[in-house]
């Protein structure tokens, strides 16, 4: 069967979707706010805003129309910046196929609301959680776009939505796996951007492998102990959308929010950095959300406070660094 797929969004990793999708054998459309980039891609087969120097496939089209790449669509893939989803599906819910699954692709939690990507779709979009799928993973887009092996995980309540979107996404290159949980798949990828921030902030600092190691750590146990409090599966986060993804973001030069961290750790200003980073880094604004969410439900995230605190508050980074550090402990299971 060939699916249709809509991308919405042609950042890098929009772009990178929508290849991975032709090279399963689908028919896919990317929509683009920007006539340069959508003219790039369908004159030059590149785009160069986000993947310069990675050849495009000539049946890889891209459109500024919203109806025309929404047309006839199997899967509705949503690859714009998080804080940016409501508005954007709100005005793109009269076009939606009626059949369509919507996958999110974006990894945030939404300020204001605290919802998740999939809570919002299902909100503006007035559609049952069977029809809504998330995907995440450990995807640094250019590594997946120059074929180099990776993977990542298709949840869905609906195990048979599931199964579609990964036959619709699976390659020679990119394995693809399924999953109910979309709490847990989503929780991953949202909140290991922070733990990313975190990382690159103690990369930049000149701290080592030790650092790294234990904020990684220290951060995926707070991940997992969100998901708990929001009824995801444990396991989830002991895989490609829990600990894989977090340690590419956190590992990864190329991945936005390490780099992020990174140039503050090494002394630019926040606005500095935002000046010279060219592509969304979520974990900035969601980290905001993310510690909201966590309040809510009683659950302690001491690296998601530090990265807030210097980030929206002025907290100087060393300070920030040596509050979590001397933290006084907790009884804790050994793992955790």
């Amino acid at each position: 069967m060939t699916f249709r797929t809509a991308v919405m969004g042609s950042g890098s990793w929009g772009t990178t979707f929508a290849m991975m999708l032709h090279d399963a054998g689908g028919e896919v459309t990317l929509w683009g706010r920007r006539p340069e980039v959508v003219e790039g891609i369908n004159e030059r087969h590149e785009n160069t805003d986000y993947l310069p120097g990675v050849p495009l496939p000539e049946t890889v089209r891209a459109t500024l129309d919203p109806a025309e790449a929404l047309r006839g669509a199997d899967f509705v893939a949503l690859a714009v910046p998080a804080q940016t989803l409501r508005h954007n599906l709100g005005g793109w819910v009269p076009l939606l196929p009626r059949e369509a699954v919507l996958v999110s692709l974006m990894k945030g939690v939404e300020l204001g609301t605290t919802r998740r990507m999939s809570e919002v779709v299902r909100e503006v979009a007035d559609v049952p959680e069977e029809r809504v799928a998330v995907f995440s993973g450990p995807n640094v887009a250019r590594e997946i776009a120059t074929g180099e092996p990776s993977a990542a995980v298709a949840a869905c309540v609906d195990e048979d939505a599931a199964r579609g979107l990964q036959a619709a996404t699976m390659t020679s290159y990119f394995r693809v796996y399924t999953s109910t949980d979309v709490i847990g798949v989503e929780l991953g990828g949202a909140v290991k951007n922070v733990v990313a921030l975190c990382v690159g902030m103690s990369v930049g600092l000149g701290f080592g492998s030790n650092t790294q190691a234990l904020l990684m750590t220290r951060g995926l146990a707070e991940i997992a102990r969100l998901g708990a409090a929001l009824g995801a599966d444990e396991h989830t986060f002991a895989g490609l959308a829990g600990m894989g993804d977090l340690v590419a973001s956190c590992v990864s030069p190329l991945a936005r929010n390490r780099t992020f961290g990174e140039n503050l750790g090494r002394g630019m200003t926040l606005d500095e950095v935002i000046a010279v980073t060219k592509q969304t880094a979520e974990g900035v604004k969601s980290a905001e959300a993310v510690l909201e969410l966590a309040r809510k439900h009683n659950v302690e995230m001491p690296i998601t406070e530090a990265v807030t605190a210097v980030l929206h508050r002025g907290i100087p980074i060393k300070e920030a660094a040596i509050s979590l550090i001397s933290r006084s402990p907790k009884p804790e299971r050994y793992g955790v």
